[in-house]
């Protein structure tokens, strides 16, 4: 391979790394390479495994192995690479969507979802919606489960808003209230005050092997499916805090793995 075919196939892996999912569309509008070019680059990064092509996304991701290309590398695209397959068995097996959403400031940005494979999905797509930290059930599920300094520093982040879905910040005593009923019970649920009200969303933090939350997991269902949030949760809260604790354990070996190859010195 050329330099030049070098740095076309470093300027896709480039922008492949901007957008979850990229179609091939995109990615000749972005880099201005001709069609059949990108086809023989993306082929190439996927023989090597540094991308995957999704075709229920219908377009292209990096793999989890591009973290052996930087030791920056942080732990959220890991967790939806652990994730991936287990929100997917929960859609097949409960028809309903499923998704994970990764911490973004003062909310939450839904970085993975089964949308594609639900055939009772209420939304078209949802990859890339963030998410309110209080009022929406995958935000509420990661904020209730901060700890310490950044619970604080987070809240009076949201205290400072003028969104009014933040308006509980100004309430402690409430806000307290609210995150000690999602402690436990272990998951949280969308609040009935917002849009859309035909849904609702049950969530479950994921945690990190250090006891510290790292995303979320969520299902989202049509409220007349059932006589009361009560029986919908009981009967898909214990699905998700399984996948979740699933997840976590995914997650670490993971983790380890990619570890264990940063740290192998190459064969010469």
């Amino acid at each position: 391979m050329g330099i030049r075919s070098i740095e076309r196939a470093m300027n896709v892996l480039q922008e492949l790394n901007l957008q979850p999912i990229n179609t091939i569309a995109q990615l000749h509008a972005r880099t201005r390479l001709p069609k059949p070019t990108l086809v023989r680059i993306l082929k190439t990064l996927e023989d090597a495994g540094y991308v995957e092509n999704d075709v229920r996304e219908g377009g292209y991701r990096v793999s989890a192995l591009v973290t052996s290309l930087s030791s920056g590398f942080h732990k959220g695209p890991l967790v939806v690479e652990a994730g991936r397959a287990w929100a997917v068995a929960i859609t097949r097996k409960h028809k309903w969507p499923t998704a994970i959403a990764l911490p973004d400031y003062d909310g939450v940005i839904i970085r993975f979802s089964t949308v594609p494979d639900s055939p009772v999905s209420p939304f078209h797509s949802t990859v890339n919606r963030r998410l309110n930290l209080l009022t929406r059930g995958m935000g509420l599920a990661y904020f209730a489960f901060l700890e310490g300094e950044e619970a604080e520093l987070i809240t009076d982040v949201l205290r400072r808003s003028d969104d009014p879905e933040n308006v509980l910040s100004h309430h402690p005593a409430e806000l307290a209230r609210l995150v000690r009923k999602v402690r436990a019970n272990g998951y949280a649920t969308r609040s009935s005050l917002v849009e859309p009200r035909n849904s609702n969303t049950i969530a479950v933090p994921i945690m990190g092997g250090s006891g510290k939350v790292l995303a979320s997991l969520g299902l989202t269902y049509f409220t007349s499916a059932f006589p009361s949030e009560q029986e919908a949760c009981a009967r898909y809260a214990p699905v998700l805090l399984s996948a979740a604790s699933a997840i976590a354990e995914d997650l670490e070996r993971l983790s380890k793995s990619i570890s264990i190859e940063l740290d192998t010195p190459a064969v010469e």
